[in-house]
């Protein structure tokens, strides 16, 4: 069987630098690679890797995704002097030059099909590459966003030469958008292409109308290409893992990629200048864990953005301990995601309905943003009384105020609209993110649930059920159900286990959507029970209904929204 987790990474990529003042770039510094190299030795994970030699990517490799001019353009960079080099580098947009960009693309090239040989090959079952200059801006003709060649779009292209492969999967985490991907992939429905990025409405780089939701993919490709723009910064645990929980593993699952490739950017880690959000490097571990259940494992890592040295470090060392298998750390902070997330991920489900078979009989109208109703709202507000009540500015000010008055109020009374949850979590977690008073208090345990302790607590709180009697009787069919499994079907408990402890998941097979009867069937159940469950109060319909109750001015607030 194989085994091994791969560790790819040359000091010599380091060899490059910016050679003049440019505020745009000079957070691209060569100690992005070598303090993450550095925080694996502290570790002691680079001794538990396979380490791969680094080769240089070939002119043909190259040329799978970029033009022979422009390849051309790159290769003459390496005999230009100074002056020379910063005009060629204002040809692009946050690009510079230096006389090893060129070699040290080629290795970032070279390092990334040998990670995925080595995979493909039975060599070792993922693995991660450190490289520099990253890749998922480049275009065909162009240099972009400190991105010479786009590494994983050759990766991608090349694995489906190579090895004949029809389904792979591209997960780029990095906060900004890939749109260099994106192209090439866009017309490809070999390819599903999966980024969220900082958007605020097109007012963030890359500034592109084609990073919104609604960009799905061309011709062939429709459906295949899935961005979950965040429309304000600050985005934590929560919001990535209902991202993933929402849109990414229901439409990956159906997918089902026989390789995946991750674009692994960290400027959308917490105390990066770049991104400006907050989640920690265990989010990292907990997203990787989902992928690894994907494609038998076969997974490739290929560094991208990241400019807090330290967020950066860290977060590729909780990557690589879950590739390596080690246990997942607990996540921080409560498990709520925002209105703004909620918005975006109900607008992609919205979207790519029409695409995939496990949206088919979901109601997911699109959901305005709730700062474009305020403001529509007070322009309907002025045109009906022919004038506003108070200066420009106090109507900026006090339509602000009341966005984020409605915004707060409303992610106050969505607690667990998406509730995520991780392969392992403490008892006091589990209880402090669901209903508590269907849950005996013996459970306030701080422990791991393992087969015992998830016996035990279904015993419990079945028990608790027969008491309770505004609980449906379907509830309590369920957990007599799950109750059953774990107590007599001992054939399970090595399945359950290895689920809750992180191990791979068995193989679905192929993709076989529900009957519309089915379906039915599990709505009506899902009506049922979301009053009472906010982990199922996750639909547009009931977001648009509580959206529409809200108005600029003299704002209303329905006494329950959900």
């Amino acid at each position: 069987m194989t085994s091994g987790t791969a560790l790819i990474y040359d000091e010599e990529m380091t060899n490059y630098k910016l050679l003049w003042d440019d505020t745009n770039c000079g957070i691209e510094v060569p100690e992005r690679l070598s303090s993450s190299y550095e925080r694996l030795k502290h570790y002691n994970l680079v001794e538990r890797c396979v380490r791969l030699p680094v080769r240089e990517g070939t002119e043909e490799e190259i040329m799978l995704v970029h033009s022979s001019d422009y390849l051309k353009v790159v290769k003459n960079t390496q005999t230009l002097n100074e002056e020379e080099l910063r005009r060629v580098s204002a040809n692009y947009d946050a690009v510079y030059f230096h006389p090893n960009s060129y070699r040290c693309a080629k290795l970032a090239v070279g390092a990334t099909l040998q990670l995925v040989d080595s995979v493909m090959g039975g060599e070792v079952h993922n693995g991660m590459a450190l490289v520099r200059p990253p890749g998922h801006h480049s275009q065909r003709n162009a240099a972009n966003g400190f991105c010479v060649f786009n590494n994983v779009a050759i990766a991608a292209e090349y694995a489906k030469r190579k090895y004949g492969l029809q389904r792979i999967l591209i997960v780029d985490w990095d906060i900004h958008h890939g749109q260099g991907i994106q192209y090439v992939f866009e017309e490809d429905p070999s390819v599903l292409y999966y980024s969220w990025h900082r958007y605020e409405h097109q007012q963030f780089w890359p500034l592109l109308r084609e990073s919104d939701y609604d960009a799905v993919g061309q011709e062939k490709g429709k459906g295949f290409n899935i961005n979950v723009p965040w429309n304000k910064v600050g985005m934590g645990n929560a919001d990535y893992l209902a991202a993933f929980f929402h849109v990414l593993l229901p439409l990956a699952f159906e997918f089902d990629p026989e390789l995946v490739l991750i674009s692994s950017g960290y400027d959308s880690g917490i105390g990066d200048p770049e991104g400006q959000m907050r989640a920690t490097p265990e989010c990292f571990a907990h997203l990787t864990r989902f992928l690894m259940h994907l494609a038998n494992g076969k997974l490739c890592a290929v560094l991208e953005g990241g400019y807090h040295l330290r967020s950066l470090s860290e977060s590729v060392c909780m990557t690589i301990k879950t590739l390596l298998g080690d246990p997942i750390p607990h996540l921080s902070g409560e498990m709520t995601p925002c209105l703004s997330a909620v918005e975006s991920i109900q607008n992609v489900r919205a979207a790519h309905k029409p695409y995939w078979k496990c949206l088919a009989y979901e109601e997911v109208p699109p959901l305005e943003d709730l700062s474009t109703k305020l403001h529509k709202a007070a322009e309907a507000e002025t045109a009906q009384t022919g004038t506003c009540p108070v200066t420009k500015d106090n109507a900026v000010n006090r339509n602000r105020d009341e966005a984020l008055k409605i915004e707060r109020f409303l992610e106050l009374h969505m607690k667990n609209i998406l509730f995520p949850v991780p392969p392992t979590k403490t008892a006091a977690a589990v209880i402090s993110e669901s209903d508590a008073r269907l849950l005996p208090s013996s459970v306030l345990v701080e422990k791991e649930i393992g087969v015992k302790e998830l016996k035990s607590i279904v015993s419990e709180f079945d028990a608790k059920l027969v008491k309770e009697e505004k609980v449906l009787n379907s509830l309590e069919k369920m957990l007599a159900v799950l109750n059953k499994i774990i107590k007599k079907e001992v054939i399970l408990k090595p399945f359950i286990a290895k689920t809750l402890t992180g191990d791979f998941m068995p193989d679905f097979g192929a993709y076989a959507p529900a009957s519309q009867e089915q379906v039915l069937a599990i709505q009506k159940l899902r009506d049922q029970l979301q009053l009472d469950w906010k982990m199922l109060q996750c639909s547009g319909k009931q977001l648009v209904s509580s959206s529409t109750s809200l108005f600029c001015g003299n704002t209303i607030f329905k006494e329950k929204i959900l």
